[in-house]
């Protein structure tokens, strides 16, 4: 069990369930998202276009989550200001800048200028998502991990809990993708090192690649490896998985340790080429029946954050050097 401020305590509590898993509702996506519904539309699409699609998400299906994820730009502060988001709810944003600098096989992120972690908790952010590119044996991983902990410092100024994703790729020039055995290796290194650092939540990617590693006990076992890696809650990421094999992921992670999941694409993708009136019968009845799924799922089998986190013993004048 860690000690953590009573700041960052509560933001966890406010983002996730009364049973103490989180069911994060994601629409944070920028650039890809925004190529891939002007793909489909015969106007060009924007940016209130772009919000109010992300409107529709939250509106529809942020009831049935603990929290919703929302990028600075488009969404975060126009949903509050439009009482999109129920108080009722958590909100995490993002502090990095879109996509990524420097060679594919070398990648380097940023942060977002003009923006940042005190800046989103003066707005009533709950939870500070960064997301970073990452593998061991990239040129630039010092550079990532440096990046990581100045965010970190700056969460722990703020308190507010930092939920970190390290999305790995491969840096080798000849190889596009790494393989299920290497990918299972980056993400449980990543977790080991990133949570040893003072990260407070561990967004991860499926700790293998279930297209090319279908046996679904090898799944539970990588699993049961990253639990024993990460020092800190770890909650699954979906990317664009079909949500019938997301459920199998959710399974497979909360039965071996995870703390739930920030899932986005696989709830809502099936929107992006429709038309509103047909986005909106989707969010209000399938997908919001699949945001209901996973929520449940995770109550009924995540492991509870509180069983990673407390506040330290609070007397009657805690508050005098506080």
């Amino acid at each position: 069990m860690k000690l953590t401020s009573l700041g960052k305590f509560r933001a966890l509590q406010q983002c996730s369930t009364p049973a103490g898993s989180f069911a994060i509702l994601a629409a944070d996506h920028r650039g890809n998202l925004l190529e891939a519904l002007q793909k489909h539309s015969p106007t060009p699409i924007t940016d209130s276009d772009f919000t109010a699609f992300k409107g529709q998400i939250i509106e529809s299906l942020a009831v049935a989550g603990s929290a919703v994820l929302l990028d600075p730009e488009y969404s975060a502060a126009q949903l509050i200001a439009s009482n999109t988001i129920s108080g009722q709810r958590g909100l995490l944003t993002g502090v990095e800048k879109t996509g990524y600098s420097g060679d594919p096989t070398a990648r380097e992120n940023s942060l977002l200028p003009d923006w940042g972690v005190a800046k989103a908790k003066r707005a009533g952010v709950s939870g500070i998502k960064l997301l970073v590119h990452y593998h061991p044996a990239s040129p630039t991983a010092s550079q990532i991990e440096a990046l990581v902990q100045q965010v970190i410092d700056d969460c722990a100024a703020s308190e507010i809990p930092l939920y970190l994703e390290p999305l790995s790729y491969s840096p080798y020039p000849n190889k596009d993708k790494i393989s299920s055995a290497e990918r299972r290796e980056v993400v449980i290194e990543g977790a080991k090192r990133f949570s040893a650092m003072g990260i407070d939540i561990l967004k991860a990617e499926f700790p293998l690649d279930v297209a090319s590693d279908t046996d679904e006990a090898e799944w539970e076992r990588a699993c049961a490896d990253l639990s024993i890696a990460c020092a800190v809650p770890w909650i699954l990421l979906s990317g664009s998985t079909a949500f019938e094999t997301y459920i199998k992921q959710v399974t497979a992670a909360c039965r071996n340790g995870a703390s739930g999941v920030a899932v986005g694409r696989a709830i809502w993708q099936e929107s992006i080429p429709m038309s509103n009136a047909e986005r909106e019968n989707f969010f209000k009845h399938e997908a919001l029946r699949r945001m209901q799924r996973v929520t449940a799922l995770c109550d009924a089998l995540a492991r509870p954050w509180t069983d990673f986190y407390q506040v330290g013993e609070l007397t009657t004048t805690w508050y005098v050097n506080y």
